[in-house]
């Protein structure tokens, strides 16, 4: 009772199937395997986009750096 015999997935598959249709599943996975690709490559593009050594003048970007001068009087 515990496990499934290779005949219960093949009614589960045929199901499915008559369910869904053979268009329709091609259409998923064909949909799910660009999603796959356009994840790897964004994984791929964030590692890239990394600078190899850090500035070690600029602590985060929101801050900005600059030099304050005391006003003249003329």
């Amino acid at each position: 009772m515990g496990s499934f015999s290779i005949w219960h997935w093949v009614i589960v598959l045929v199901i499915v199937m008559l369910v869904f249709g053979t268009k329709k599943l091609g259409n998923i996975g064909s949909d799910l395997g660009k999603a796959v690709k356009g994840f790897k490559d964004g994984v791929k593009g964030s590692e890239e986009e990394k600078p190899a050594a850090p500035s070690a003048q600029v602590a985060d970007k929101s801050t900005i750096d600059v030099e304050a001068r005391e006003k003249s009087k003329s």
